[in-house]
């Protein structure tokens, strides 16, 4: 809380955490921030799997984050904000807050192994897709349990990347956009593991931001 010299609380201070913590206002800034984020990780991951084969600065990077259908980002910026306002919803109406490694750092690894394992189901190479799959499904797991540990994250989180699996292959289906070399009805066997990681991932970013807001309002409280 911030207090002029004289003791008394900085005006402007007092008006940013009223504006702040109105709910309508912070539920729209919330989604806002996870729908950037969820283009802009869009962007990134299908850069790193445009080309298998990619050199350190290609010279058609700036091509190649826009090579993919216009209306990809936007979908996935508004999954990400459906997904990370849900997932504090659902710990509040179960009345499981969520506690495991609340701060930011570890949600940052979170990312980052996220972007690890989308990256693996482009450049690495695997005998076979299963194995690839299970590699990958084991390693979406172990994000859960290094990142989550929630009951509820994990059913959630299954349950959303079934769903998107299926849209994906009604979409292929429908001759929308295609997989190469797809080897399960129409989408590569390891789609769900991707998905699976993704709502997780965006499942913590949302509950870090609904706790700032918590600690928003604490504060407000405290004032008043």
């Amino acid at each position: 809380m911030s207090r002029s010299g004289s003791g008394q609380t900085d005006p402007s201070r007092g008006t940013y955490i009223a504006v702040i913590t109105n709910r309508s206002t912070t539920l729209v800034i919330r989604g806002f921030m996870l729908f950037s984020i969820g283009v802009f990780l869009a962007l990134v991951l299908n850069l790193l799997q445009v080309q298998r084969n990619v050199t350190l600065f290609p010279p058609d990077v700036i091509s190649s984050i826009f090579s993919s259908a216009w209306w990809v980002p936007p979908c996935c910026g508004t999954a990400s904000a459906i997904i990370g306002l849900l997932y504090p919803c659902i710990d509040c109406r179960l009345g499981e807050p969520h506690k495991f490694k609340r701060e930011w750092s570890s949600v940052m690894r979170c990312v980052a192994v996220f972007v690890g394992i989308n990256h693996a189901s482009a450049k690495v190479d695997f005998a076979n897709n299963v194995q690839l799959s299970l590699t990958l499904a084991a390693l979406s797991i172990g994000l859960w349990w290094t990142f989550d540990r929630s009951r509820s994250g994990f059913g959630l989180g299954v349950v959303i990347a079934l769903l998107a699996t299926l849209s994906t292959q009604l979409l292929v289906y429908n001759g929308v956009f295609q997989y190469t070399s797809p080897d399960f009805l129409y989408i590569r066997s390891w789609l769900p593991c991707i998905f699976f990681a993704g709502v997780i991932t965006m499942g913590n970013i949302g509950r870090q931001l609904a706790l700032y807001e918590c600690k928003l309002m604490s504060e407000k409280a405290h004032q008043d």
